[in-house]
């Protein structure tokens, strides 16, 4: 049996765009392609498929991704090894579940001692259980700039690497102390955040005012994400989304 690209897009959640990226970056071609142009897909490419994103999930990237797929010869074995590491990841998770859970209590207690800000003795431990390639999978609805983003970790350093995915994390902490403290995500406060993330992006590539928005949308729309967002304070997601939405209603339009 063969399904379409559309019904494979609608099945697995990944859009047609990412799948023909997929096929263009020899990461997953079609079974055949029709006399129409359209690309179809059997069972062994929806195995593949499953694969690929349960990498992708796991923090691979693609150019990773087509390695291991490469390497392997049994999928079988091949799921077995998936499998033992999607159990590690479920450990990786509870550790940041317990690190946001600690932050929460700190917070708390800070607020009713009368300050505005957590007093960290090890800032350490807001990053445990958080890896840097963890923000690598939201970007897969964008191929083009998630290449960009890749080739450009791979020519970093590990402490470099290790730097930057400080300094996003802070970020959203610093976006989540605002949204506690009221203030508006279209405020000066909160654009002077945005405007440091846009920056960053600009940095690694060029980002035209759309690609900002749909990054934005992505931050409540896209399910890991939205769960990396509300995993610090609930209604960061959205927060997030809607600074951005100022921001290129302001700045970039």
């Amino acid at each position: 049996m063969a399904w379409p690209i559309a019904e494979v897009a609608r099945m697995s959640g990944v859009t047609a765009r990412t799948l023909r990226h997929y096929d263009e970056i020899g990461v997953l071609p079609p079974a055949w392609i029709g006399s129409n142009g359209h690309r179809y897909y059997e069972e062994r490419q929806l195995l593949r498929l499953q694969q690929i994103l349960v990498l992708r999930e796991l923090g691979l990237g693609l150019a990773e991704i087509g390695r291991v797929l490469a390497a392997q010869v049994d999928e079988l074995e091949a799921l077995r090894g998936h499998h033992r590491r999607l159990l590690a990841e479920r450990d990786r998770l509870d550790a940041l579940a317990g690190t946001v859970s600690r932050t929460i209590t700190e917070l708390e207690q800070s607020r009713k001692d009368g300050s505005p800000m957590i007093d960290i003795n090890r800032p350490e431990n807001l990053f445990e259980g958080i890896r840097p390639d963890q923000y690598m999978k939201t970007m897969r609805d964008f191929p083009e700039l998630a290449g960009a983003v890749e080739q450009a970790t791979a020519a970093m350093s590990e402490a470099e690497i290790e730097a930057g995915h400080r300094e996003r994390t802070a970020q959203m902490i610093r976006l989540a102390e605002l949204l506690a403290a009221g203030e508006p995500a279209d405020g000066e406060a909160a654009q002077a955040e945005t405007g440091a993330q846009y920056r960053a992006l600009v940095r690694i590539r060029a980002v035209t005012a759309e690609e900002f928005r749909a990054l934005g949308r992505s931050c409540v729309e896209n399910v890991p994400w939205r769960a990396a967002y509300e995993s610090i304070a609930p209604g960061l997601a959205a927060y997030q989304r809607d600074a951005i939405e100022a921001y290129v209603r302001t700045r970039l339009s």
